[in-house]
């Protein structure tokens, strides 16, 4: 069997979405290939003295909509075309929001959890100082994404700062407040994933106490999201971890579940009355209304998507669900909400830092959220409406909303020379 191909399915997904527009070739041609692609050896010097040299990658898949945009992860499975894919789905992803930055992507192939904090430190300093050529507030902003955090981003604003001999804040989102982060940027995708979620229902004419949810994955995208479903009334019946999954039918006490593993600790040793242990297949096809994974890429696939019991998936992970998945889920009628609109509040509020950043300004958190909410609500029915205008699934939607509005910057802009 064929090596599973992000890439691949990415570009898959893209010719779909041209075709039902009705593009020609030489329209979208260029979005098939990424502006900028950097591999980058990242020598570390460990804590026992040795040396190991990591491999490192970031990837500009689009800048004809604004500076490139795209988090930083930090995974042993990290490859090229990993990397690419995600870059891509940034540039679709921001167009669907309509906020003015292109896509890209980084990575460092590292299992983060065999280093000390030094030694991450060390690594990300020197992918820093690596990639430091092609980054800049002006050019492209990374973020943090799977196994980096805040903490990450501080390393690099203050690499990139050191190097350059001035104090950049904007060159990175996701930061401490504390050194010009903003109010709301920790929840922001959870919360994105919320508004997502309330818009389907309405259209639905569901009500959130009768809505059954499974979220996989709980860190912290999973995690927040799952906390604020819980806080908006939503019945959260199952939730997993890489350790593992658990079921309430009644619904989870999450607040406690959240708090257990703020304290380090993992589902499989999560004790409460009336609860039933799942593995991550049990947990994809427990029965729900929406299930969210909210985990990695390539985790609904033709094996499995016949078994999901949801009515309606919320994708909150990047790329979680295969063409083939897709198919499957259209032939099933489950409604499937794209990562490139559900997941998208990360970077909405990744680019209302970096306003905040150029203009030397702190919003308060009310602005930040409602702000958001209507960033995403505009979003939901503008690929709502295109979907139903093309007859369409929401991917195809979203697909469309986005390549419309990157066709357009390109048809305006042109090619150089």
């Amino acid at each position: 069997m064929a090596k599973y191909n992000p890439y691949d399915n990415m570009l898959s997904v893209l010719e779909s979405a041209a075709n039902l527009l009705g593009l020609e070739k030489d329209e979208y041609e260029l979005l098939k290939y990424p502006e900028r692609t950097l591999e980058v050896s990242v020598p570390v010097r460990m804590d026992d003295g040795s040396i190991r040299v990591f491999e490192g990658y970031r990837v500009q898949h689009s800048s004809v909509r604004g500076p490139c945009k795209g988090g930083i992860r930090y995974h042993q499975n990290v490859d090229l075309d990993e990397v690419k894919a995600l870059a891509a789905w940034m540039s679709i992803k921001c167009a669907v929001v309509d906020v003015p930055y292109g896509g890209a992507k980084g990575g460092v192939t590292v299992d983060p959890t065999t280093l000390s904090k030094r030694e991450l430190e060390r690594l990300t300093r020197r992918y820093t100082s690596a990639i430091l050529p092609i980054i800049g507030p002006e050019r492209d902003i990374p973020a943090p994404d799977v196994n980096t955090s805040a903490e990450t981003m501080g390393w690099i604003m203050d690499t990139y700062s050191i190097l350059k001999g001035y104090v950049a804040p904007g060159v990175v989102t996701g930061k401490p407040l504390e050194i010009g982060g903003s109010l709301g940027r920790v929840e922001a995708t959870g919360r994105g994933v919320l508004f997502t979620v309330q818009e389907v229902i309405k259209k639905l004419n569901l009500k959130p106490e009768e809505t059954a949810i499974a979220v996989q994955g709980m860190g912290n995208v999973g995690g927040v999201t799952a906390r604020l479903l819980h806080e908006a009334g939503f019945k959260v019946v199952a939730v997993s971890d890489v350790s593992g999954g658990i079921r309430c039918e009644e619904g989870l006490d999450i607040p406690r579940i959240h708090n257990f593993i703020k304290e380090g600790g993992f589902l499989v040793d999560y004790e409460a009355e009336d609860i039933v242990r799942l593995n991550n297949a049990e947990l994809l096809a427990t029965k729900c209304d929406i299930l969210i994974p909210a985990a990695l890429e390539n985790q609904l696939t033709e094996k499995n998507a016949e078994y999901v019991q949801a009515k309606i998936i919320v994708e909150a992970a990047n790329g979680p669900t295969t063409v083939e998945a897709d198919e499957i889920f259209k032939r099933r009628g489950i409604l499937v909400v794209p990562d490139i609109l559900a997941n998208a509040g990360g970077v909405v509020v990744s680019y209302f830092e970096w306003v905040q950043n150029l203009n030397s300004a702190r919003w308060d958190i009310d602005r930040v959220n409602n702000t958001l909410q209507a960033k995403m609500v505009e979003a939901f029915n503008a690929v709502y409406e295109m979907a139903e205008k093309k007859n369409s699934t929401l991917r195809m939607g979203a697909y469309a909303v986005a390549l419309e509005r990157l066709v357009v910057a390109l048809r305006i802009r042109g090619i150089f020379p």
